[in-house]
């Protein structure tokens, strides 16, 4: 299930506030943050924004 755009609009990544980019392959979703360098995971269409939950790239 895609994430809706609006709420990618709002959405920025927790710890540095820039841009994330939603990526989805292989019934795996997740939000990356370049600058960062993390990878948000998205559990049934609910982004999880906590920064001590994120993945490094």
């Amino acid at each position: 299930m895609p994430l809706d755009e609006r709420l990618l609009e709002i959405l920025a990544c927790p710890k540095c506030k820039g841009e994330l980019e939603y990526r989805a392959g292989k019934g795996r979703e997740a939000l990356i943050c370049h600058p960062c360098g993390l990878k948000f995971k998205v559990d049934e269409g609910i982004p999880i924004m906590l920064i001590d939950e994120a993945r490094p790239l």
